[in-house]
């Protein structure tokens, strides 16, 4: 890093310390949390719970990504990461939602992880903007959710 680039940086924005914040607090729940069925049931309330928190847009597109996702690979255990819903395959994220309101984006967004399997030669997408969930929509997410799982 030049010194020009070292003297304009100025940390991290609020968004992602709170998004940092909001990781910790998850991790403090998830060792508290007794046998494995009271911390799935949890963890998918917590999801559910985050949603319901969401501004009107963000909230109606997270809970058709949910629907979708839970209809499309009930393999996938919600649980909230770095205060998104997320969707993990033996506890390691696979897919996340990420409303437009997290980060002051223009448009919420579907995320994949490197877990997904949505390999496409050299270079394929790992996340893609949502500004509403039609039906097309729908069957999108879910065919790549699948592909993603498989």
């Amino acid at each position: 890093m030049s010194s020009a680039e070292s003297s304009t940086y100025k940390g991290f924005t609020a968004e992602e310390r709170a998004a940092m914040k909001d990781h910790a607090q998850e991790q403090k729940k998830a060792v508290r949390r007794s046998s494995r069925a009271d911390k799935e049931a949890e963890e998918a309330r917590d999801v559910l719970a985050k949603i319901a928190e969401m501004q009107d847009s963000d909230r109606i597109m997270a809970e058709r990504v949910h629907a979708v996702i839970m209809a499309s690979a009930p393999v996938l255990a919600p649980k909230l990461w770095y205060g998104m819903p997320a969707y993990a395959l033996d506890g390691k994220i696979v897919c996340f939602f990420q409303s437009a309101e997290k980060f002051k984006a223009r448009y919420a967004t579907l995320g994949f992880n490197d877990q997904a399997k949505l390999d496409e030669g050299t270079m394929w997408p790992a996340a893609f903007a949502l500004t509403e969930v039609t039906p097309e929509v729908e069957a999108r997410i879910s065919a790549l959710v699948k592909q993603a799982v498989s």
